[in-house]
C-alpha cells in the first residue's frame, strides 16, 4: 500500500510502498478514506510534537474509513462500520492500525471527509471553551486565528452556547469565511490594534487562542476582569511570556488546553464531548468547513497550505 512517511526528522516526508498492516490485540486495521490535517503534523515532521513515533513513520493523525480487519479480542466496532479515529499517526495512507477503544462511529450520511475534519477541531474547541473556560451565554468570546482549523470551530461552538463572537483573523477572505460561522465582530490581525477593537466592543470575557506571540499579548491587555484565557497552540511560532501582574491585578486565568492530553486526563468527557457533536452534526447545526481536498500523491502540496496558512477550515487527504 502508499503511506507519506517521515524517514528523518526535519526532512521531507516522501511517499512510499509499504507492506499492508496487521491489527494486534485492541486493535482495528481501517481501510482510509480521508484524513484530516493539522498542525500537529507539521509539529511531528520536526520532532517537536508531544508524541514522538518511532521512525520511520507515517503522517496523519485523524481518520475516517471503514473498518476493514480486527485484532484480537475486538469486538466493536465491527468489520464493516464507518468510524473515525485519531492515533497519533498512521493516518496519511490507504490503511492504518488504530485503537479500537479510540473509534467513534459516524452518522450514515456524514461523508468521510466531513468525518477527518470533525474530531480534533471540534472537540478542542468544546472541550475547551464547555469544560475548561465555562463559556456562558452573555460572554463575549475574542478567537483568535479565527480562520484556521479550529477557529473556525471556536466561532460555531461560541455561537451555538450563546456567545457574542469577535473573530480575529488576516485578511478579508478569511475574516469572510469566520463571518459566515457565525461571527458577529470581524478584527483584521494584519491591520488592527487588536487591543483597541477589543476594548471599543466591550473587551472579552473569554479568550481562545491557537496563535500565541504578539496576538495573546494584545488579547490579554483586552480582557475583562474574571477573564479565562485558552492557551491552545502557538501557530505563529512564538510561546509568549506572561505578564503575572495583569492577570493579579485583573483576575485573570490563563488555563492551557491539550485536546489530545484528554485520552489520559479524562477519556470519558472526551468521548462524551464527541458523541454530543455528532448529535449536533446530525441536527444540521455544525457545517464543517473544508477548504482543501487533495489525492495522497499531493500530500505535501497539503501540508505546504497547512504551513503557509493560505487554507481557512481544514484541510483534507483522500488515499
Amino acid at each position: 500500500m502508499r503511506a507519506f512517511q517521515v524517514n528523518e526528522l526535519g526532512k521531507n516526508p516522501q511517499l512510499a510502498d509499504v507492506l499492508i498492516p496487521e491489527p494486534k490485540e485492541g486493535e482495528v486495521r481501517v481501510k482510509i478514506h480521508a484524513c484530516g490535517l493539522n498542525f500537529a503534523d507539521l509539529l511531528l515532521v520536526k520532532g517537536e510534537y508531544q508524541e514522538k513515533p518511532l521512525l520511520p513513520f507515517t503522517l496523519g493523525i485523524e481518520v475516517a474509513g471503514l473498518v476493514e480487519a480486527c485484532g484480537p479480542g475486538v469486538k466493536h466496532p465491527a468489520i464493516g462500520s464507518r468510524i473515525a479515529v485519531l492515533g497519533n499517526s498512521g493516518g496519511l495512507a490507504e490503511a492504518g492500525i488504530f485503537p479500537a477503544e479510540r473509534c467513534l462511529p459516524i452518522p450514515d450520511a456524514m461523508p468521510f471527509t466531513d468525518a477527518a475534519a470533525f474530531q480534533v477541531a471540534y472537540g478542542t474547541s468544546h472541550l475547551a471553551l464547555t469544560q475548561r473556560a465555562m463559556l456562558k451565554k452573555g460572554d463575549t468570546l475574542l478567537v483568535l486565528g479565527a480562520a484556521g482549523g479550529v477557529g473556525l470551530t471556536a466561532v460555531e461552538i461560541g455561537k451555538a452556547l450563546g456567545a457574542t463572537v469577535i473573530a480575529c483573523a488576516r485578511g478579508d477572505d478569511k475574516l469572510a469565511a469566520a463571518k459566515s460561522a457565525g461571527a458577529d465582530h470581524l478584527i483584521d490581525s494584519e491591520t488592527a490594534d487588536i487591543t483597541r477593537e477589543v476594548k471599543a466592543l466591550g473587551g472579552a470575557d473569554v479568550v481562545y487562542d491557537p496563535v500565541g506571540g504578539d496576538q495573546f499579548t494584545a488579547a490579554l491587555r483586552a480582557c475583562n476582569r474574571g477573564a479565562r484565557m485558552l492557551v491552545i497552540g502557538f501557530a505563529s511560532g512564538d510561546v509568549p511570556p506572561i505578564p503575572a501582574n495583569i492577570l493579579l491585578v485583573k483576575n485573570i486565568s490563563v488555563i492551557g488546553f491539550y485536546w489530545g492530553g484528554y485520552m489520559a486526563l479524562n477519556p470519558k468527557a472526551l468521548m462524551d464531548s464527541l458523541v454530543e457533536l455528532m448529535a449536533w452534526y446530525s441536527k444540521g447545526d455544525l457545517h464543517p468547513h473544508i477548504s482543501n481536498i487533495l489525492p495522497l500523491e499531493h500530500a505535501a502540496d497539503a501540508l505546504e497550505l497547512l504551513r503557509s496558512r493560505k487554507s481557512t477550515g481544514k484541510v483534507v487527504v483522500t488515499p
